[in-house]
């Protein structure tokens, strides 16, 4: 493999199974089995000690994300603990990982992509192939990776980390500016988790128009909205629902079933550009947020996977034949 890939307060290097396994594990256990509450006895399987493995290590030897490459051809286990993300270390993980996948002769490399991280991997050059699927009980894409032979091009440089803008909502006009933001910042996708369609903010002209330019942004358009309680925004006429009437491919309704789900006191949005708004309580404005957050923007990202998962579309929406 490759010598490490240097940056000034971080570097990637290649790893053995057997003499790294305490520094992988440690990240990824951290990352999988606690965050994502991915079953401790499916982190770890038959094709680790199989794999190419790398490490990325901080200014000071210690570990902070990992990734492997497994003879079939499929990377995977790309790991980065929440404090580093959004500094470089995922993208420079899988330059080593490709780089590797090269110079084994590789003709193309595939891994499986949690939903919110498709963006992620769409910019390293994967595409995405067949449907989503459900794996640990989280989302996921297929995607793949043709590879050019080893020294066949120069590889570009690492792409320049966004510069993130906090967000502050203490009333409504701050609450819509930063939704304006979030939502003109959108290429492809959203994510919405609402009590009941927070009209104030969703049945405005600004905020219509700009999910409408989403939901036409082409075949990778998707947007998701969660509403626990939609019999309000129906009986208001709420123009968002009528829009997704009219655009059903792009954007999907449903109501959480679960208990707890219903009980959920938060209100989120999510674009697919790791920007977030975040509000404790749904039933108020007040909230933070950022146009650049890849380590809280994936936690809501996960969240909300696993709440879409288990709920349907509501009677009340059901009416009107959404």
């Amino acid at each position: 493999m490759s010598p490490p890939t240097i940056r000034e307060d971080f570097h990637v290097e290649p790893a053995s199974w057997d003499a790294d396994f305490d520094d992988l594990r440690r990240v990824r256990e951290q990352v999988f089995v606690l965050e994502q509450a991915v079953p401790r006895e499916d982190e770890i399987d038959d094709q680790d000690p199989k794999s190419h493995h790398v490490i990325a290590r901080d200014s000071d030897g210690r570990a902070i994300g990992t990734g492997r490459l497994t003879p079939k051809r499929a990377i995977g286990r790309v790991a980065v603990l929440a404090d580093w993300r959004g500094r470089g270390v995922g993208q420079a993980i899988m330059r080593v990982l490709l780089e590797r996948a090269r110079a084994l002769g590789y003709p193309f490399v595939e891994l499986h992509s949690q939903a919110h991280a498709i963006p992620f991997y769409a910019a390293l050059g994967f595409r995405v192939e067949g449907e989503p699927f459900l794996e640990c009980g989280i989302a996921h894409q297929t995607m793949r990776c043709d590879l050019d032979p080893a020294g066949a091009r120069e590889q570009p440089p690492l792409a320049p980390i966004p510069q993130a803008r906090t967000l502050v909502v203490e009333d409504r006009d701050q609450a819509l500016a930063a939704i304006g933001e979030l939502l003109a910042d959108a290429r492809h996708e959203l994510a919405i988790y609402t009590r009941d369609l927070d009209a104030v903010l969703f049945d405005v002209a600004a905020s219509l128009d700009e999910i409408k330019r989403i939901a036409l942004s082409g075949r990778h358009a998707r947007i998701r909205i969660l509403v626990q309680d939609p019999r309000k925004a129906v009986a208001d006429g709420h123009r968002l629902i009528a829009l997704a009437q009219r655009l059903p491919s792009a954007i999907e309704l449903r109501t959480p079933v679960e208990e707890q789900d219903l009980q959920y006191p938060a209100a989120f949005l999510l674009n697919d550009r790791r920007g977030y708004l975040f509000r404790p309580l749904g039933n108020r404005l007040e909230g933070e947020g950022s146009t650049y957050a890849p380590g809280r923007h994936a936690q809501l990202a996960s969240l909300f996977d696993q709440i879409w998962e288990r709920s349907t579309p509501s009677e009340d929406l059901r009416v009107l034949a959404i």
